[in-house]
């Protein structure tokens, strides 16, 4: 049986996941380590296993594989769906399974979600800010959270799994993630370069002319840069190793550095888009239903909700984000840019 501590990762070519996939590969711990990834396309295994990553072909979908891997090791990354109940449940049956077999107690550190959509998020249909902002630092009133909250019946299975003891777990809920993903998982075109909803946004506003916002743009939402969320999972993994990290329910934590009104978003597309000669206003409107109604914009209406908190408990471990809401503002023309060069062809508004 092999000494190097077995880590089984899933959403490895993700945006997000490969961020922190990126981040192990020059951690310290790395050499001592083996890290098996979930890979959904048997093609991008030579490039994983050129870097030194295991892989096992497969998906969420296929449970028994998932409890075997899960089983198998010390510390699972889950990167990939923050809401597949069944996914999950094979997770934690393996982690159990581990547990059983040596008596230590395995590690899961689970991506969640803030926006969009994500556990706080309202209805808000962009027309109202909420006051609340939740801390992480504070426990109690993360449990006032209502059990149906979109993805909370994830985070709570993983939350029961720290309480019965048999494993130690910890939730990342990333905010809004901007900016290009870059590094070697990029160069290789094994991983994601890009976030949803910003170029979501200005795809849509593009196709109509227009810069385009949720209803009035008055909802409210944290940020944070994939290189700063990336930064968050190592300081996480650092202190866990250290035994400094709070778990289970003294376990989560947010990603954010800031929050904007989604009004800002939709006028710095709008403007960026007259910038380029592809819209006559720099002034954005409502969407309309037919954009909610598109089947690749399903997640758009999560996109007018509220989503407010600090990520206390990550600072407080020695996490330091650079990048500031006026970065993410100042990115949105490349981002508007890019779904130029890619030809989406614009209608007229009229």
């Amino acid at each position: 049986m092999s000494t190097k501590t077995q880590i089984f990762f899933t959403g490895a070519t993700g945006y997000i996941g490969g961020a922190v996939l990126l981040r192990l590969l020059d951690h310290p711990t790395f050499a001592s380590s083996e890290i098996t990834a979930l890979l959904r396309k048997a093609e991008k295994a030579p490039a994983f296993e050129s870097i030194g990553v295991k892989t096992v072909l497969g998906s969420n979908s296929d449970l028994d594989l998932l409890e075997k891997q899960a089983s198998q090791s010390d510390i699972v990354f889950t990167c990939a769906s923050s809401d597949d109940v069944p996914a999950c449940e094979a997770i934690l049956r393996g982690l159990k399974k581990r547990h059983q077999a040596t008596g230590t107690v395995p590690i899961l550190i689970h991506t969640s979600t803030n926006p969009p959509p994500g556990v706080l998020t309202d209805n808000a249909r962009g027309n109202y800010a909420y006051d609340t902002i939740y801390d992480d630092l504070n426990p109690d009133q993360l449990e006032t959270l209502p059990d149906t909250q979109i993805h909370r019946n994830v985070d709570l299975m993983v939350l029961a799994a720290d309480k019965e003891g048999y494993a130690r777990t910890y939730i990342v809920l990333p905010s809004l993630t901007y900016g290009l993903a870059t590094g070697k998982l990029v160069d290789l075109g094994i991983q994601n370069p890009h976030s949803i909803l910003i170029p979501m946004l200005a795809r849509i506003s593009l196709s109509r002319g227009r810069g385009g916002m949720i209803g009035k743009g008055a909802n409210r939402w944290p940020n944070v840069h994939i290189d700063d969320i990336g930064d968050l999972y190592i300081v996480l993994y650092d202190a866990i190793l250290e035994g400094k990290a709070g778990h289970g329910r003294e376990g989560l934590y947010f990603g954010e550095n800031g929050e904007h009104v989604l009004k800002d978003i939709s006028i710095k597309i709008a403007e960026a888009l007259n910038d380029l000669g592809k819209s006559s206003s720099r002034e954005p409107t409502s969407l309309d239903q037919s954009d909610y109604d598109k089947p690749e914009n399903k997640w758009l209406m999560y996109a007018g909700g509220n989503s407010r908190c600090k990520s206390n408990r990550a600072r407080s471990l020695g996490w330091k984000p650079k990048y500031t809401t006026e970065d993410m503002l100042q990115s949105i023309k490349g981002e508007v840019q890019y779904q130029v060069n890619r030809k989406v062809t614009p209608i007229t508004v009229q």
